[in-house]
């Protein structure tokens, strides 16, 4: 083989998404992994309900982009809150208790 038959626009748009998304993953927050991650499994189980609902890959695309927005949602609301504690006092300027999450 020789390389330029190696090197197809293909690949080449493959291993530069790949490294975009590690790029990417490395300067995440927890909160926005733990949502990629629900992204991840929402979308694959979503093209799948899609492909066997449908038998077509149209249908497949649909369920995955549903499946994704659906986890990414779910996997942000059910995320782990507020570990260590709040502080509340009364503010005499608002006329009402403020609490402060640590």
């Amino acid at each position: 083989m020789s390389l330029p038959s190696v090197i197809t626009p293909r690949r080449l748009a493959v291993a530069s998404t790949f490294a975009l998304a590690l790029t990417l993953g490395a300067c995440a927050s927890p909160r926005d992994q733990r949502m990629l991650d629900g992204a991840l499994i929402g979308g694959a189980g979503g093209a799948a309900v899609g492909a066997i609902a449908t038998g077509t890959g149209g249908g497949a695309v649909v369920g995955g982009v549903a499946g994704a927005a659906a986890g990414a949602v779910i996997a942000d609301a059910t995320r782990p809150r507020h570990a260590r504690g709040k502080t509340c006092w009364w503010s005499d300027t608002l006329h009402r208790r403020v609490c402060r999450w640590r």
